[in-house]
């Protein structure tokens, strides 16, 4: 008979290998550029003192890729914390506009799908609530790869647009708002157990496109932790026991990031920053008439290339916002065209 806490001792193992790893790694890296820093200096005073242009221009061409290589270690330090490098669930929900809000929940949910596959990570569609006429009131995608909460916790909050509605037959500028939330994919933690007499358990008939039990079977699953009366929902699988299997991991995430999200508030009182959460402010607002821009009202960064972005490059925004949280830097101050 095994002892008890045999299996929490076999998992905390295994994420202290998991964490030994990246860290060995992530040595090896720094230790290769600054070996190659060394080296290209070297090189480049022989080539100076004999005057040898074809070694110049060699030494410049390794001196961009060792730039390069450098960016590219210095991004990886940004992705800091407990659950950096996990896999992530992002839901994405309509705020208030009626259909203009739901089609807006779809264009996000294609740019981040899109985002996804420049960065070749995977994704799928777990959960939706389709909009009455156009896209979405929520939305849940799952994209798996490394560092996926790491980018996207950047994310998190109000996203602002601002465009002349197709919707609108007089043809009126709209402004609209959609919620992201990002939680991590964690299969155990130690700090977050979910306790099975303190969540309701509900199935239902899926509501989308998919197999041949969708619509016939109870297949969705939808479970209430009552204690903090968070819903989470699992549709797009075929069977019962996988959408419970998802639902268990979105549930375990929302929890685990309640946990974060309490933390980060923590330290903000303790800094005298004022913390807003909800539905009270916009970090990103997304203007395409009367004029295009994309502008962070917390890093400042700023875009007229709108069709880049809802294509999925939001790379310089996140990088901008994760490096102003690296620094502990304030939000950027709001200007007019905040509002």
């Amino acid at each position: 008979m095994l002892a008890p806490g045999f299996w929490d001792d076999q998992r905390s193992a295994r994420r202290l290998a998991r964490e030994a790893e990246g860290l060995r790694e992530e040595i090896s890296l720094w230790q290769e550029l600054t070996t190659a820093a060394r080296d290209l200096g070297e090189l480049f005073e022989l080539a100076a003192s004999e005057g040898d242009e074809a070694l110049l221009e060699e030494v410049e061409e390794k001196s961009a890729q060792v730039e390069l290589d450098f960016q590219k270690a210095r991004t990886s330090l940004l992705f800091a914390g407990e659950y950096a490098d996990a896999d992530a669930i992002v839901t994405i929900q309509a705020g208030a506009g009626g259909t203009e809000a739901c089609d807006w929940t779809a264009m996000l949910l294609r740019a981040y799908m899109r985002w996804s596959e420049r960065h070749g990570f995977a994704h799928e569609i777990v959960d939706f609530t389709e909009g009455e006429g156009a896209g979405y009131r929520s939305v849940a995608l799952e994209i798996r790869g490394r560092n996926v909460f790491g980018w996207l916790r950047a994310e998190r909050g109000v996203h602002r647009m601002v465009r002349i509605s197709p919707f609108d037959g007089q043809k009126r500028r709209q402004t609209t708002f959609a919620m992201f939330e990002v939680i991590p994919e964690v299969e155990d933690d130690q700090d977050v157990v979910l306790n099975w007499d303190e969540i309701r358990v509900d199935t239902f008939r899926s509501s989308g496109a998919g197999g041949q039990h969708v619509n016939k079977t109870e297949s969705a699953v939808r479970l209430t932790h009552i204690p903090t009366n968070t819903v989470v929902s699992s549709q797009n699988q075929r069977s019962q026991m996988q959408n419970r299997e998802t639902a268990e991991k979105m549930l375990r995430g929302k929890l685990i990031e309640m946990k974060i999200r309490a933390r980060e508030d923590e330290l903000a009182r303790v800094r005298g920053e004022t913390v807003v959460a909800g539905w009270g402010s916009q970090i990103r607002s997304y203007v395409f008439h009367p004029y295009q821009m994309v502008k962070d009202h917390r890093s400042g960064h700023q875009t007229a290339d709108t069709a880049g972005v809802m294509d999925g490059d939001f790379d310089p925004f996140i990088l901008a916002e994760l490096e102003r949280l690296a620094i502990g830097a304030p939000a950027a101050a709001a200007g007019p065209d905040d509002e």
